[in-house]
């Protein structure tokens, strides 16, 4: 029986992650995984695949990091987690509080999805209000029922909860105040990412679908202006009492050691972090203005109390040990420096070659430097999952997995020329199936939407 197989019948999904799921990839993808070191994974067989996921973006640093994982393992010899508070707990809380320029407080969880949500009840408490208002474009906050209820995934979810998130439109200040304007004194919150998809937050003047267009983006993050869009929802935000949450989970740490808000000169009410914080431990934290952190407090005496996070495992010694330490790595090693300057020179080799093969309409990379994109069009300008499954089948072929775009430290100049070679002969084949049609060349079904009603 094939790994897939006996993942189906153990695990729902295949995998705990649907993005790790076998829709999710090629036909010919490593079925799992056994291992990575570096900037590479290996499957049950041994093979070995130069990675561009890096555990869907929570390695910023690389795979199996001696110095990280020693950090977490003296954590573990400490007793891992106690009876009271930990000393690293305090230590990584001040750490954070010291380097984000908005944060007061911090409350630790494992993921993600737990710290948006936390934040989406901080915001209700604070404001006494229950409608929360999301970007449309951005694919993922949590697992829970009031972001999930706003996806096609109704199923589960009862209709009350559903009717309470609104959706408005990335890079689209006049939906947003419309939005705001059609529920008065409704709204508990407004959750977006700095940037997500195929998209970066616009600056002045751009356009209303999309920075630079619907399809690819051509900015910079050193380009936004004073008045980008991102301040324009914090101003929108602070004039109708409202909690401007801001999810950098992907963008922390990686665009910015301040966080992407830093680069953007905003301040947001509550932010959350995680993937990258500690080189792929599971650790993820909810912080912000102590006012709004506070809701969830005990030292106020007669204060109606705010039940918050409170898990057994939520600040595990270990993580927050590989927390602190990766932080210390990332300022002593520039990391933030090395993974622009890497994306900065991938995105030129990889927009060359497709220029070269007369291919530059169809396959476009594009996005901030520290976290390029790349879009695979069809010969109408469609963006097209079998041109992606494709593009990734023939990389996977050249030992390269690029299911989408991370970068690490320990991408080098070696790394690049093993991506320039793959990137070649991946995108020979890409022009013929440009030419003579994708079923020609793809070997099995297309990726699939992770958010579709249907399996």
């Amino acid at each position: 029986m094939s790994y897939q197989k006996r993942l189906l019948r153990a695990i729902p999904g295949g995998a705990h992650t649907y993005s790790r799921g076998f829709d999710q990839f090629p036909s010919n993808a490593p079925e799992i995984l056994s291992r990575g070191k570096g900037a590479y994974v290996f499957d049950a067989d041994g093979n070995r695949y130069l990675d561009y996921g890096m555990a869907l973006r929570a390695v910023n640093i690389g795979y199996a990091e001696n110095e990280i994982d020693a950090a977490a393992i003296e954590q573990i010899r400490n007793g891992n987690n106690l009876t009271r508070p930990s000393l690293i707990e305090l230590e990584a809380a001040e750490l954070l509080i010291d380097m984000i320029d908005s944060v007061d407080m911090v409350k630790f969880t494992k993921n993600g999805s737990s710290s948006v949500s936390a934040a989406v009840k901080l915001a209700r408490a604070y404001t006494g209000r229950d409608k929360v208002a999301r970007c449309a474009q951005h694919p993922f906050f949590s697992y829970d029922d009031w972001f999930i209820g706003s996806t096609t995934l109704t199923k589960g979810i009862p209709d009350s909860t559903i009717e309470l998130t609104k959706v408005f439109n990335y890079n689209d200040i006049e939906s947003l105040k419309n939005l705001i304007e059609k529920h008065p004194n409704q709204f508990a919150c407004v959750v977006l990412e700095p940037a997500a998809g195929t998209e970066c937050p616009s600056i002045e003047g751009s356009s209303a679908g999309g920075c630079c267009g619907q399809k690819i983006c051509s900015r910079s993050v050193e380009k936004a202006g004073q008045n980008n869009f991102l301040y324009q929802v914090q101003e929108l935000c602070r004039s109708n009492g409202i909690v401007f949450i801001l999810d950098e989970m992907i963008t922390g740490f990686r665009w910015h050691m301040k966080g992407a808000q830093y680069l953007y000169g905003i301040n947001p009410d509550l932010c959350t972090f995680g993937k990258g914080m500690a080189n792929g431990f599971s650790v993820s934290c909810v912080a912000g203005r102590r006012e709004i952190m506070e809701q969830g407090s005990i030292e106020h005496a007669g204060k109606e109390r705010l039940f918050l996070l409170s898990t057994t495992h939520g600040a595990e010694m270990s993580g927050l040990g590989a927390f602190v330490k990766t932080i210390e790595v990332m300022q002593r090693e520039n990391v933030v420096d090395h993974v622009w300057d890497y994306g900065h020179k991938l995105k030129k080799i990889m927009n060359k070659i497709a220029r070269e093969l007369g291919i530059e309409k169809n396959f476009v990379v594009s996005g901030p430097s520290c976290s390029p994109v790349y879009s695979t069009l069809n010969n109408d300008g469609i963006n097209s999952l079998e041109l992606r499954a494709l593009f990734s089948q023939e990389m996977i072929k050249n030992g390269v997995l690029m299911p989408w775009i991370t970068l690490c430290l320990r991408h080098t100049e070696e790394e690049l020329l093993i991506t320039e070679k793959a990137l070649h002969a991946s995108l020979l084949v890409y022009r013929k199936a440009l030419e003579r049609g994708v079923d020609n060349f793809l070997e099995g079904p297309a990726i699939k939407p992770v958010f579709r009603k249907y399996n």
